[in-house]
C-alpha cells in the first residue's frame, strides 16, 4: 500500500510556472507506475500525465504536451509536475495517483491509489 500527498498548488496569472510534488510513503515507490489527473467543478477526473516506474516512459494529454512535464524521483519517492505556460482553463485540482503495473494508462479505474489534491488557480 502506498499514500500519497500532493504539495505545491495555488494561485499563479496566466502564462506562470508552478511544480507539484506528490510524496509517496513506503519503501515501494519504484513499482507504481504514477499519474497525474486533473478536475475542475462540475466536470469529470481528467488524465493529464503518466510516467513509468523507471521514469524512462511519459504519457501527456495532447493539450498538455510542451506544456507540462512529469518526472519523477525514486530516490526521494517523489514524483513532480512541472507545469509552464498556464491558461485559466488549467484551473483545476490536480490529484496525483499510482499503480502497480508497468503500463501507461489514462483511465481512473486503474489506478488504486489516490492523493487528497492540490489547488490550482490560473488567473487571467
Amino acid at each position: 500500500q502506498v499514500q500519497l500527498v500532493e504539495s505545491g498548488g495555488g494561485l499563479v496569472q496566466a502564462g506562470g510556472s508552478l511544480r507539484l510534488s506528490c510524496a509517496a510513503s513506503g519503501r515501494t515507490f519504484s513499482s507504481y507506475a504514477m499519474g497525474w489527473f486533473r478536475q475542475a467543478p462540475g466536470k469529470e477526473r481528467e488524465f493529464v500525465a503518466g510516467i513509468s516506474r523507471s521514469g524512462s516512459n511519459t504519457d501527456y494529454t495532447d493539450s498538455m504536451k510542451g506544456r507540462f512535464t512529469i518526472s519523477r524521483d525514486n530516490a526521494k519517492n517523489t514524483v513532480y509536475l512541472q507545469m509552464n505556460s498556464l491558461r485559466p482553463e488549467d484551473t483545476a485540482v490536480y490529484y496525483c495517483a499510482a499503480r502497480s503495473g508497468q503500463s501507461l494508462v489514462r483511465l481512473t479505474g486503474f489506478y488504486a491509489y489516490w492523493g487528497q489534491g492540490t489547488q490550482v488557480t490560473v488567473s487571467s
